[in-house]
């Protein structure tokens, strides 16, 4: 049984704050409650009114009763909330949903309000969903716990809803019944005292009446155990993610929860290498959940879609949206063209997408040989509702297809809507515009290739010895490179100029003299490198110009070619994140960099590169040196291992140089150890 059990399948209900005036919150619940089919008891310790069923202690309304409610539903100012439920917990509550403000969001004396209750959680074991929510909602149980208006009148279904926010729990609750799409579990977590994102998805873990999760995520102080409770849930039904915050909305976040913010890009990086679909918008998330709650595609790495269009110039909208997105429109093989050439007039487009003119009586026979087609793996439909050519719905339902369909319907409004949900009941994901179409194609995709990731093997290996604790400098920081397999240039230390000239004469020119001082990570910033030393004159000359510094690091120079940054951070919510990025200023001007959390899998690795906009860079553009991608990969993998050990706290390659045989070497390296009292803390703080 779920530890949530309780919350979100009691047998008896407990208002706190109830009240016979209408308006308030307490009244609006209790009439919210109204339809739960087991006891749902009043309790207002101010106005007691036991002839009217209203009790001024939860004790006395289980005695009357005759049953300890499993729930209380607090409506009760922030101030008196901690006791209150530490009297009900005393009685037997083992649930609570916490309402109101005023607390950590709050700032001032909110925050000391929740830490109270936190103390109450903690002694008590009572779990709190809440504070600073407007509730949740169980419709196939019919249970409101909610005082928005409407909420009762919510169909059940197959989709949940888990949202940082009771606001947009209850606004994707309505969007998601306007598509046709019933709910199963919708709940916003307000400030997340005690309930958390991952305790609701690892409840939804266990129920097998879920077919898809909207996951609305504002901040992750969890981190990993958000993560890992995420992939549990995708081994089984597909999770749909919404992250807020590609804007600067930090302060924003903090006051709406009272949580930590944290990264946006490094959230989202996350969540879907835990097998998340990921959406930019609620409008997006309503479309993929929709879909992906009537079809699943079994895993597969890039599966093609198969496009069919009663209207040309709908039908282009569409095939551009899917192919913009990086999805798989393929041409179809001469077998499926000459089937369909047989059905069709000549004029019309005969390959992928196919044009039918306008809808016809032999639309389901089209749409069947599309998706017998061995490059089809899913088949969208464009069709306008034209009752005197074909009934669109009733050709979609009798086509035996090969593959799952999605359909994409438009015309006069009423008649669309229900043809959409007739669509739907029959297991056809059914969208009103070709971009709602493209976002239910790509969420099926993207799903499916997530299941593709999540069945890979993470790849792990030996970390190395590290230096003592403390300042490291470039010299050493190469050498553990180096013991990781990471190609780094010929060099040697040199304590003063003479031993500089030495090198010289041992390396050869041409040289790169750097000033070699643990202290200052950004030599060229203070004119501590000095590149293409051929001559002993030009090496004093070069020495001339450089800072004092401890000890000298002369090292050969690599050939031109392109370059990359590469490096290992541990987050503070998220734990070690590998980064990859074109070198130079390319990945902080233009965020241009692609992420992964460590430790990952050797395929995870490998695509970091494609996820770059300059990847052409680095992939022989110009004429220039391609990078041997399976020792890029291994570069990622061992950072990947480095970052294993909790004495680092980062460690930067920049550059990373492509050679002209493709291979890769760090020109520049800096590792950051923690402190001892740093390490054996969690990540998910």
């Amino acid at each position: 049984m779920s530890a949530l059990e309780t919350l979100f399948a009691p047998r008896a209900i407990a208002v706190l704050g109830a009240s016979a005036t209408p308006g308030k919150l307490g009244a609006a619940m209790a009439d919210s409650l109204a339809s739960f089919p087991g006891p749902v008891m009043k309790v207002n310790s101010g106005r007691p009114d036991p002839d009217r069923g209203l009790f001024p202690t939860v004790g006395e309304a289980a005695a009357a009763h005759d049953i300890t409610p499993d729930l209380v539903v607090s409506c009760i100012p922030a101030a008196v909330t901690a006791d209150a439920l530490r009297e009900a917990a005393a009685v037997g509550a083992r649930a609570a949903l916490v309402c109101a403000g005023g607390f950590a969001e709050a700032g001032g004396d909110g925050a000391l309000h929740q830490q109270v209750l936190a103390e109450v959680v903690r002694d008590t074991g009572i779990r709190v969903l809440g504070p600073n929510t407007s509730g949740f909602l169980v419709p196939h149980r019919r249970l409101t716990a909610s005082f928005v208006p409407g909420a009762p009148d919510l169909e059940p279904g197959p989709v949940a809803v888990v949202a940082a926010s009771g606001g947009v729990n209850h606004a994707l609750a309505f969007a998601l019944a306007e598509a046709g799409v019933g709910l199963r579990l919708g709940v916003g977590l307000g400030n997340s005292l005690d309930v958390t994102q991952g305790d609701v998805l690892r409840h939804l873990a266990e129920d097998d009446g879920v077919r898809a999760v909207a996951l609305h995520v504002e901040t992750a102080a969890e981190g990993r155990r958000l993560t890992e409770a995420v992939r549990r849930l995708a081994d089984r039904v597909p999770v749909v993610a919404l992250v807020v915050g590609r804007s600067d909305i930090g302060d924003f976040a903090r006051s709406h929860t009272g949580a930590l913010a944290t990264s946006w890009r490094v959230t989202r990086t996350a969540l879907r290498q835990a097998g998340a679909v990921l959406v930019d918008d609620e409008r997006d998330l309503v479309d993929a959940v929709t879909a992906l709650s009537r079809v699943r595609l079994p895993a597969n790495p890039r599966p093609g879609i198969g496009l069919v269009t009663a209207q040309a110039g709908p039908g282009l909208l569409l095939t551009d949206d899917l192919r913009s997105h990086g999805i798989q429109v393929p041409p179809l093989v001469e077998r499926t063209v000459k089937e369909l050439r047989a059905l069709l007039p000549a004029l019309t487009h005969l390959n992928n997408p196919v044009d039918t003119g306008r809808p016809s009586p032999v639309l389901t026979q089209v749409v069947e040989r599309v998706s017998e087609d061995p490059g089809i793996d899913v088949t969208a439909v464009y069709g306008l509702l034209e009752p005197t050519a074909v009934d669109l719905p009733a050709a979609l339902t009798a086509a035996r297809t090969a593959t799952p369909l999605v359909a994409v319907v438009g015309g006069p409004v009423e008649q669309a809507r229900r043809t959409r949900r007739e669509l739907g009941e029959a297991g056809i994901p059914c969208a009103a515009t070709p971009a709602s179409g493209s976002a239910m194609v790509r969420a099926l995709v993207e799903d499916a290739a997530a299941r593709t990731r999540l069945a890979a093997v993470v790849t792990a290996s030996d970390a190395p010895t590290l230096p003592p604790p403390g300042p490291v400098d470039e010299h050493t920081a190469k050498g553990v490179l180096a013991d990781l397999g990471i190609h780094t240039p010929v060099r040697r230390v040199c304590a003063d100029p003479a031993a500089a000239h030495a090198a010289l004469d041992e390396l050869g020119g041409p040289v790169v003299v750097k000033i070699l001082d643990a202290d200052i990570l950004h030599k060229t910033e203070v004119g501590g490198v000095q590149v293409g030393i051929r001559t002993h004159e030009e090496l004093d000359e070069a020495l001339a110009r450089m800072p004092a510094s401890p000890a000298l690091l002369v090292e050969q120079m690599a050939p031109a070619g392109p370059e990359l940054i590469v490096g290992v951070r541990r987050d503070p919510v998220f734990g070690p994140v590998l980064a990859l990025g074109a070198g130079g200023t390319a990945a902080e001007i233009l965020g241009d960099v692609s992420l992964r959390l460590a430790p990952l899998s050797a395929n995870e690795a490998h695509a970091m590169l494609d996820e770059l906009a300059t990847r052409q860079m680095f992939l022989g553009a110009r004429g220039a040196a391609p990078v041997d991608r399976a020792r890029l990969t291994r570069v990622l993998l061992a950072l990947a291992s480095l970052a294993a050990d909790d004495a680092v706290a980062e460690c930067e390659i920049n550059p990373l140089r492509v050679l002209p045989d493709g291979d890769v070497v760090a020109l520049d390296a800096v590792l950051l150890l923690r402190d001892a009292r740093d390490q054996g803390g969690s990540d998910d703080t």
